[in-house]
């Protein structure tokens, strides 16, 4: 089925192939496996702290504009083979750039990418910058910095990620004002790994379209009923939320919770391969929760375009795509 997906991260993306090979080009500096067999045990969670921790490990092997390109082109063809058509992926130049890389290389790299990966592949991709929120307001100024002076043509929207816990999101107003003045759409991280207060700061405080994750907003139904009303939409990502302890098991999801109530669920894969799933996997994984049939899908599908920040006639051909595939699969 053609697909968007709003909730996807650069590095997080990276598929076993590619991050061994980084691992092998860069060998005796790292602790990542050059071996791809050895990753799924590498990419094993005690809890959220040690995702933080292998995650960043693996953004470490991003060290030049070369290694910067060939992550960017081989999501897109790891995107490709599952018929995503549109993808707002999660780009944090912030810690590619204090690692050494040039700021404007990074930029040309991606959007090197961004342009061979549509031309070649159909693969249509818009960046959200996003703060590390671990790495402190230093982090936040050199992200607005880098998406309001150096804009790269694919830039829509400005985000936070990272641990929850320890990092209140108030903190980040300045620099989402700053953003949004600037026409940057504000897609922060909230209520994944606490509780649904960080969900009413991210509205609040920093603007929030759109919420990722929002795992624990229904805990609220004042927060529910709000979500409801203004149609804010939730970046939902099972298989995520059960590989970092967000969510103890698969079955216990509260994806039921939010559609039932008639939030406007998405669902995305975050960081697919270090999870072992992809967007198709998470479809399925939906699809079993919810109980849903080919068209229960397709409505899932097209939530996410409506979600997305495509124009209006980008949207009405993705979601045209959507229910063509559906009329074919109902014909067969």
């Amino acid at each position: 089925m053609p697909k968007a997906e709003l909730h996807v991260h650069h590095v997080g993306s990276a598929s076993p192939r590619v991050v061994a090979g980084l691992a092998a080009r860069h060998e005796g500096t790292t602790k990542v496996p050059s071996d791809p067999g050895l990753l799924a045990e590498y990419f094993t969670f005690r809890d959220f702290a040690h995702f933080i921790e292998v995650y960043l490990s693996v953004v470490d092997l991003i060290r030049d504009a070369e290694d910067v390109r060939a992550l960017t082109y081989g999501v897109a063809e790891d995107m490709a083979r599952q018929n995503i058509r549109y993808a707002e992926l999660t780009v944090t130049p912030y810690s590619s750039v204090r690692r050494g890389i040039p700021d404007v290389a990074f930029m040309e790299a991606i959007e090197d990418a961004r342009r061979a990966a549509e031309a070649e592949l159909g693969v249509v991709l818009r960046w959200c910058f996003d703060i590390p929120g671990e790495a402190g307001l230093e982090s936040a100024e050199e992200t607005a910095r880098l998406a309001l002076d150096l804009a790269p043509e694919g830039l829509v929207s400005f985000g936070l990620g990272g641990p929850e816990v320890g990092v209140p999101r108030p903190q980040f107003k300045p620099y989402f004002d700053r953003a949004r003045a600037a026409g940057l759409h504000s897609v922060p991280h909230a209520g994944e790994t606490t509780g649904p207060q960080t969900v009413w700061d991210a509205l609040r405080d920093l603007g929030a379209e759109r919420i990722g994750h929002g795992t624990q907003a229904v805990r609220d139904p004042r927060l529910v009923d709000h979500l409801g009303e203004h149609r804010i939409p939730l970046e939902v990502c099972p298989t995520s939320n059960i590989a970092t302890r967000a969510v103890e098991r698969i079955e216990d999801h509260p994806i039921r919770e939010m559609v039932a109530a008639g939030l406007l669920v998405t669902v995305n894969s975050d960081d697919p391969p270090m999870f072992g799933t992809d967007l198709n996997t998470e479809y399925a994984v939906a699809a079993r929760l919810l109980d849903l049939d080919e068209a229960g899908v397709a409505a899932l599908a097209r939530n996410a375009v409506e979600a997305s920040f495509l124009d209006g006639a980008g949207k009405a051909r993705l979601a045209a795509e959507i229910d063509a595939h559906l009329a074919r699969h109902r014909g067969a």
